[in-house]
């Protein structure tokens, strides 16, 4: 009889490439995965791993019985959301990620709504950039994710996944209080020719988004500083290093050296809820969605105030 934790291990490094991102994967460790292979050995009578060098290589037999197990991982993931559908009760298990600004603005009120409705739900959070959370979901390993894209640079879906829109976040240029532009009631980007720019990393969807923006408004980005959190990038403005552009969402508290201006034309990012479309059924997911709609709403009711 294969057990299933085993089989979801061999799956996992079959899909990641090695033991180590097959174990960040599964947030366990690499030498747990390595257990579960060599059980899954002694199961199957099968060489699974070789060594390769430095690393390990999967054999032959070892990616046959991978490719059995994403089937019967999907089976079990199906029978689990029917078996939950028919119940009709929030309860389970729900592994969900977002990415940075979300986790913080979004996450925490949905959770704590969940948890006072639905006590038997068990929500597990964690963070992660939107392109690995739109990979982790479409292949099983997180049961719902938040993601965003810029209007501007809209970003695909695969087939088998379903969303939500949670809010559209709009973005204003932060600049040092003494900027000669500080006192302006909106700008173009154009307006900020010769100025500085504070972003995110190389490779971020809001550095990307950043550096496609700025040329679009024919401007070449001197980048002066790096920071992927909005506060701290908010703190290099207020000491007078550059610019940023920060959505709303991940504003914080504003230092008093920083000024907030709205673009023309307006800038702004699509937040997402996403899960696969057959999972749909399962009443946890439709909790989840749910919750994220109200934090979502009384988000943009404090903006609205403020």
């Amino acid at each position: 009889m294969l057990d299933l934790n085993r089989l979801k291990a061999l799956h996992a490094v079959h899909v990641y490439g090695s033991v180590g991102a097959a174990a960040d994967a599964l947030m366990v460790t690499p030498s747990a995965v390595s257990q579960q292979i060599a059980k899954l050995e002694r199961e199957t009578g099968a060489r699974l791993m070789e060594r390769n060098g430095r690393g390990v290589r999967l054999t032959d037999a070892a990616g046959l019985l991978a490719e059995h197990a994403e089937r019967i991982l999907a089976l079990v993931e199906t029978a689990e959301a029917d078996f939950e559908a028919l119940r009709g009760e929030v309860v389970g298990r729900l592994n969900i990620s977002a990415f940075p600004t979300a986790a913080r603005g979004l996450m925490p009120a949905a959770i704590a709504s969940l948890r006072t409705r639905h006590p038997d739900l068990w929500v597990q959070l964690n963070e992660r950039e939107p392109e690995r959370v739109v990979r982790e979901v479409a292949r099983g390993e997180l049961d719902l994710g938040v993601i965003q894209d810029w209007l501007n640079r809209p970003v695909a879906l695969p087939d088998g996944l379903s969303k939500a829109t949670l809010l559209d976040d709009i973005a204003d240029v932060a600049v040092p209080a003494d900027h000669p532009l500080a006192g302006s009631r909106e700008l173009e980007l154009a307006d900020l020719h010769g100025d500085r720019w504070i972003s995110s990393s190389p490779g971020a969807v809001c550095h990307d988004w950043l550096v496609y923006t700025l040329r679009n408004a024919s401007l070449e980005p001197v980048i002066a500083c790096m920071a992927d959190e909005y506060p701290t990038q908010l703190a290099l403005v207020a000491a007078g290093l550059g610019c940023a552009i920060v959505p709303r969402l991940g504003r914080d508290c504003v230092p008093d050296g920083v000024r907030l201006i709205p673009i023309r034309p307006r800038q702004s990012r699509r937040i997402y809820a996403v899960w696969r479309t057959d999972a749909a059924r399962r009443p946890a997911i439709r909790a989840m969605v749910e919750a994220l709609m109200e934090a979502s709403r009384k988000q943009e009711n404090a903006w609205a105030v403020n």
